[in-house]
């Protein structure tokens, strides 16, 4: 059986790949612009350097894939599973992560500028050295998350849980926070 990914604007074929799903697929450096991959199949995949700018990637399951350097600029994931996902350095600017579950994910570095993680599940995550000016957190759990030199100028976090979470040397400029729950957290 051979899985075909297509662009989601005029249905041509991207990329096609032998079997059922994805997952452990080695699609580093793919050009998956626009790329229709709801609920997809995608755990242990290797997305190294892949352009997914404005993929959707609804309920698409990303457990331990690799999406270091990725450009997911303007992807849609909402719900989402990127547990344990290795994103450093990745553009995430203006994504849609809505209730999706990062729990455990490396984003160290990673562009996260206008994303919106309403809802998002982030806990133990690694955001150090991470820019999310003006993202929306909203109401998601960062309990443990390692925010460490993380750029949160703007940022929305108003009744997020960040319980236990480093944010030592974080930019909190202008940061909501009425309702957030930072108890345990390390601050400067």
């Amino acid at each position: 059986m051979t899985t075909k990914i297509l662009n989601r604007h005029t249905g041509a074929t991207l990329l096609e790949v032998d079997g059922e799903t994805l997952s452990g697929a080695n699609l580093a450096g793919a050009n998956l612009t626009h790329a229709n991959l709801t609920h997809a199949k995608l755990a242990r995949a290797d997305l190294t350097g892949a352009d997914l700018t404005d993929a959707n990637l609804t309920h698409a399951n990303l457990t331990h894939a690799n999406l270091t350097h990725a450009n997911l600029t303007g992807a849609n994931l909402t719900h989402a599973n990127l547990t344990h996902a290795k994103l450093a350095r990745a553009d995430l600017t203006g994504a849609d992560l809505t209730d999706a579950n990062l729990i455990g994910a490396n984003l160290a570095g990673a562009n996260l500028a206008g994303a919106n993680l309403t809802g998002a599940d982030l806990r133990w995550v690694n955001l150090t050295d991470a820019n999310l000016t003006g993202a929306d957190l909203t109401g998601a759990d960062l309990t443990g998350a390692d925010l460490r030199w993380a750029n949160l100028t703007g940022a929305d976090l108003r009744w997020a849980n960040l319980t236990d979470a480093n944010l030592r040397y974080a930019d909190l400029t202008d940061v909501k926070l009425s309702g957030a729950d930072l108890t345990g957290a390390i601050r400067d």
